[in-house]
């Protein structure tokens, strides 16, 4: 955790800066009980990504947005990953009753011959 003056060199910015930021919803860094900000690495990190937007061009209502569509797709990546392994798991089971179902065909049946009978036209 770092206090707002080392998360701002550690950045390249303004104090200010995280400030302004976190005003316009960008950053939320932890509190203290003396109400005093504390950033973690998660933080800084979000921090690099919305410097690298603003360099892009965006205005910080554009990099709000970027950053809400990013957090969903991730959101909708886990739900993937868990949805597909749900499906998978469903299909082992399936797959595992077939198997307790199944017996061997000669354990199973006997098979018989029909034997045909010709019989002489009446």
């Amino acid at each position: 955790m770092f206090v707002i003056s080392v998360a701002a060199e550690l950045a390249g910015v303004h104090p200010q800066t995280l400030r302004i930021y976190e005003r316009k919803g960008l950053l939320d860094p932890a509190r203290t009980d003396g109400n005093s900000r504390r950033y973690s690495e998660d933080d800084l990190e979000r921090l690099r990504r919305i410097q690298e937007l603003t360099g892009e061009g965006l205005n910080l209502a554009g990099v709000k947005r970027v950053l809400q569509l990013e957090g969903e797709v991730d959101r909708l990546r886990a739900e993937l990953v868990h949805a597909r392994q749900e499906a998978e798991a469903a299909v082992d089971r399936t797959h595992r009753r077939y198997r307790r179902e199944l017996v061997p065909l000669s354990q199973a049946v006997e098979i018989f011959a029909r034997q045909e009978t010709h019989r002489s036209p009446s």
